[in-house]
This record gives C-alpha cells, structure tokens and sequence, in this order.
C-alpha cells in the first residue's frame, strides 16, 4: 500500500512511488503549478516537453485528491452534455470542446504508451437505460453523436445483447463506446508524475500553497517566484483561491471494491470488461478490476455530514444490479471530493493575465484533466485559442453563499432522486 494515501483498493494496488521532499526555502521557475493530480501532473509534463523550468507543489502526495480515488471511467465528452454546452457558448464552440474531449480520448492513450505507464487500461465504456425515457434519450444521443459530431465508435446495444453481456436485468439498452475505456487512476497519476520529472519538472510534496500573487507563491516552509501559475488543486484549494471556490461546491463520492472473484466468475459479470454507469442523476457505476474484483460506486453525499455509512449503503446499490454478489465480501471501502459547477460544466480560466486555473470537471475528469493540462501549457506559450475556448463557458455562483448553499444543493438532489424514479 501507498501509505500517503487513503485506505483505497488503487492505494493497496499502487505501483511503488518516490517520497518527494516537502519545499524548504526558495526557488525559482518558469511556471508553479499547485496540484498534484492528473491536471497538474499533465500540465507539468506538457510545460517540461516544452522547455520551460516547472514547480509542481502537492499538499500530500501525488494522486491524494480525485484522481487517485476516481471510478477510472476514461468517456467522451463533457459532463453536462452537447446541448447544454452549446446553449451556454453556441454551436462552433461547443463542438471546438467536443473535439478537444476526442483529442484527450487519444492523449491517454499517447501517454500511457509513450511514457510506459503501467495502469491497467481496458477500452469499452456502457451507458446503459433503466426506463424508456432513458431509452429514447440513448437513440437520441447516439443519433447526435454519428450524425453532427461525426463520433462513429458509438453504437446501440438492444436489451438481448446488454443483458448477454452484463449479469443483471436491472438494463434495458446501452450505448457502447469502444473508444472510451478505462484504468487505474492512481497508478495513472503517478505514471504521468515521472515522467513530467524525466522532463525536468520538480516536484514538492506535503507542500500546502498558503497564498499566492502573481509573481510569487508562499507556502509554510518556502516560496516559489515564478513567471506563470496554474491553479489545479479544485476542491481541494479551499481558502488558497477564495476568488474561485464559489464557483465550485466539493461533493463526497464513494466506491467500494469486493474480494477477488476470479477470472472466471468476474467475467460472467461484465463479459466485455468495459466500463458501465447508469443514467440516473444519482447514478451507478462500475467496472472490473485487473485482479478480477468488482469496483462499484453508486453513493453521494451533497450533505457534507459525517456518520453516512458508505459501505452499506454502496453494497446495496451494488446488490440491486448484481444479487448474486451476496456472498462476496467487500475489501476496500473509500470516498472523496469532487468539483462540481452548477451548470456541470468544465470552468477553466485566468485570475491574472500569467495565472491560469482548471476546475469544475464535474466527476468527468480523467480524460479532460490531462487534455485540460496540455491546453494551459499552450496557453502559457502564446497559442491560448483552445484554452479560451473553454473560458468562454459562463459560470455562476453556487447560491446561498458559503452557508447555505450546501442545504439548498442538498434540496435539489432530492428533486433529482425522486425523478430518478419516475
């Protein structure tokens, strides 16, 4: 186990990783990145690749936030989906995004190949109907999909062929994608870690950025004088970038992992190994393991109360899609923070002309956070046109200020519950 991280299944499975030092004294660089996620880690490899003398500082340890706990589901697109996105910034816009989130499909693939990153990557996602609204909302997309964003790798799955390949009649239909996928997010983030250090990136763990201005980074030990700053710590920046956590509400989300079931019976759950979510607002997702164990996730919590028993509560959602796992015992139990926007998606931009930020994926990250990092790297150099295609986006405010917003989104997830059921 990587014992700077939660107790997690990725943790447990964890590929072995240096201890960096925490920052004592000063230095100075090119770029300071504050973030040591996929988003920070990518933005530091594409910024090395370039040329320029990178800081990355990390409060805990590479991967401790979102991207080391995520679901590992590697699909297209952008969480609050094409229409939305091109209501909010038009058609031309919204579909410059949709090629970018393409773009990173690919990316993963490029790194993971070029810099030899061990993370269990699987191709095959599912997003699969529980009712015939969800049904007619498939075709829909799909239709979308291969007819005005010309994405070919999508097709339908009537029920006969989903319930043949997943073990359960909870589904009705499906969309595949076989050019989505899926890995393991710790080992993922590491990989992309050492190799923006074999470009020259230094790397600061158990460094908290206390405050920050243009030009200068302090953190409780030291402080970075640098000529840009990337902001990529999301939910986990707090009180460091008060100018853009309104924007942002962290929700807890939680997964569990069972004991190995072997090969054989594995399979007879998920027959094509993909990646699978539902469509409800407050969906199920899950895949398989590289040892063969089921990885479920199924619960939030908006509340931000201590004492919700995510175990049980997970094991029966898991139960509801797969019964027969009743006598499978759950070995690892964990949870995290997620940024969500209100209107769900992507906020990305500058707080000053050389301070940029990436936040607000919106639990439909790991593919976006990488491409997100390669497009700040341009930015800094002088080609911001991607970049600020996703500065574009409008955001608003979570309403209710900092102390009521949680019980007023608390509200609104009832709403969403209660037409998950209809």
């Amino acid at each position: 186990m990587t014992a700077a991280h939660i107790a997690s299944y990725y943790a447990a499975s964890a590929h072995p990783a240096p201890q960096r030092a925490p920052l004592d004294g000063s230095v100075s660089c090119d770029v300071c990145i504050i973030g040591g996620g996929i988003a920070g880690c990518s933005a530091a490899l594409h910024l090395a690749e370039r040329g320029y003398s990178v800081v990355l500082l990390e409060q805990h340890h590479i991967g401790w936030g979102a991207s080391g706990r995520s679901g590992g589901q590697v699909i297209h697109g952008v969480a609050c989906g094409q229409p939305r996105l091109e209501r909010l910034i038009g058609g031309p816009a919204s579909h410059a995004i949709w090629d970018i989130s393409t773009e990173a499909l690919a990316l993963t693939r490029q790194l993971i190949a070029r810099y030899r990153i061990d993370c269990d990557w699987v191709d095959g996602y599912m997003l699969t109907a529980l009712k015939p609204r969800h049904d007619r909302e498939l075709h829909e997309e799909i239709e979308e999909l291969r007819t005005r964003l010309s994405y070919h790798s999508v097709r339908y799955m009537p029920r006969d062929e989903v319930c043949a390949t997943l073990a359960t009649t909870r589904y009705i239909g499906a969309l595949y994608d076989s050019n989505s996928g899926h890995l393991h997010p710790l080992n993922y983030t590491l990989g992309l870690a050492a190799a923006a250090q074999s470009q020259g990136a230094r790397i600061y763990e158990e460094t908290r950025a206390v405050g920050f201005t243009a030009a200068h980074v302090r953190t409780e030990r030291g402080d970075v004088r640098a000529r840009h700053l990337v902001l990529c710590g999301s939910a986990y920046l707090g009180s460091t970038a008060p100018q853009i956590s309104s924007k942002i509400m962290p929700v807890g989300t939680h997964i569990v992992a069972t004991a190995p079931l072997g090969e054989r019976r594995a399979r007879t759950l998920i027959a094509n190994d993909a990646a699978v979510s539902d469509m409800n607002w407050v969906l199920d997702y899950f895949r398989l393991s590289a040892d063969h164990r089921l990885l479920f996730g199924g619960r939030v919590s908006y509340s931000g109360l201590s004492g919700f028993d995510a175990r049980r509560a997970t094991r029966a959602r898991m139960l509801k899609v797969f019964p027969q796992l009743e006598d499978v015992g759950i070995e690892y139990t964990w949870g995290g923070h997620v940024d969500i926007t209100v209107n769900r998606a992507p906020h990305f931009g500058r707080l000053m002309p050389n301070v940029y930020f990436l936040q607000g994926f919106s639990g439909h990250g790991i593919a976006l956070t990488a491409i997100a990092g390669k497009l700040v790297a341009e930015a800094v150099a002088g080609e911001a046109g991607r970049f600020d295609v996703f500065a574009r986006i409008p955001h608003r405010d979570f309403p209710g200020g900092a102390l009521a917003r949680r019980p007023l989104l608390v509200l609104a997830m009832l709403y969403y519950r209660l037409r998950d059921l209809l």
